[in-house]
């Protein structure tokens, strides 16, 4: 692999594999914990802000598609600002926080055990405060991420969801084989950055930014846009293709830009297809990340990604997106390592 770029963002998404490879090792012999816990819960709530919703969104997709489990995206306001008592003794509730210290999350955990939930804690912190409250605590091990934007931090969240989702699976070993590629294919990624330096031309000259996905990458296409943003500080907007259609595509046009994220197979990605060619139809410059070769050939730029299936491509789609992020920031004369406002735990009401 060759050496990354001076910057710590770009160190930090380098060391995914090995971060990813840990974590896996780690969180693996908790699935006959998780789904002890689990047993006699009809519903799984996520609880997250920021880049941890964006793996949440793809722990509740894996959830109901691949363990066939009811989950949810959970209001975190409605217990640190209505404080509404919700009966959740049905419930087990899974907040996630790479710090394992955003106090609203940790208010919405103990809120949550309050009101009757098992909980699971989902963070980079051991002897965070959510960790330390968590019934489990499914402890990533990306290590010290000194950079403000979510890297390795993000993937091993999404490795955890992938861990949780198989632990409350009929069969716990059916994706093993595919998440143990998933190291070696981001190495190839990272190493090859097929298309990454043409997609950065393109996005350095856009006015407006659009991303889409469908599905199991959802949470990517929406992880993708808020790095652009708080990254690249550029406004974007990043939506789900069936809401994109509903509406804000009459915004598209030839000063747009539009990613469109995709795994190379599943359900998904004939829509994933077709709105690339539609995007383009309506003059925008279409940016393919992932995909197929049909799909690529409906884009005008295209960004390889891995070779992983569906339920567990998410892990590895992220990173050419991470990098497209990184050298579009150098590019536009940016600290990519400390983007503008921005502190590494973020604190809400």
């Amino acid at each position: 692999m060759p050496t990354p770029a001076g910057t710590q963002m770009s160190r930090e998404i380098a060391e995914q594999p090995e971060a990813i490879t840990a974590t896996l090792a780690g969180l693996r012999p908790l699935r006959a914990d998780i789904a002890r816990l689990a047993r006699g819960r009809a519903t799984i709530a996520f609880v997250a802000r920021g880049s941890s919703d964006n793996a949440a969104i793809y722990g509740r997709y894996l959830l109901e598609t691949h363990a066939r489990r009811a989950a949810a995206m959970a209001a975190p306001s409605v217990a640190t600002i209505y404080r509404a008592q919700v009966d959740l003794s049905d419930a087990l509730v899974v907040s996630v926080s790479q710090s394992g210290a955003t106090e609203e999350i940790v208010q919405t955990q103990a809120w949550a055990r309050a009101c009757g939930a098992a909980t699971i804690a989902v963070t980079n912190d051991g002897d965070s405060p959510l960790a330390a409250a968590a019934d489990i605590a499914l402890v990533t091990e990306a290590g010290v991420e000194k950079a403000v934007p979510a890297t390795k931090t993000y993937t091993t969240q999404l490795t955890a969801m992938a861990v949780l989702a198989t632990a409350l699976a009929d069969d716990q070993t059916a994706l093993d084989g595919e998440l143990d590629r998933v190291p070696d294919e981001i190495a190839a990624v990272i190493e090859r950055r097929t298309g990454i330096d043409a997609a950065v031309d393109r996005l350095a000259s856009s006015r407006e930014t659009v991303v889409s996905g469908r599905g199991l990458v959802l949470g990517t296409a929406l992880e993708l846009a808020l790095k652009l943003e708080e990254t690249c500080l550029r406004p974007v907007r990043g939506l789900s293709y069936a809401d994109l259609r509903h509406g804000p595509i009459a915004i598209v046009d030839a000063d747009v830009a539009a990613l469109v994220v995709a795994a190379g197979d599943g359900p998904a990605l004939p829509g994933l297809r077709e709105v690339a060619a539609d995007l383009a139809g309506r003059g925008a410059t279409t940016i393919g990340v992932g995909g197929d070769r049909a799909f690529a050939d409906r884009c005008a730029l295209h960004v390889a990604g891995p070779d992983l299936s569906e339920p567990v491509a998410p892990l590895g789609l992220v990173v050419p997106g991470q990098l497209l992020v990184e050298a579009l920031a150098r590019r536009l004369g940016l600290d990519p390592d400390a983007p503008r406002g921005l502190n590494k735990v973020t604190q809400t009401d």
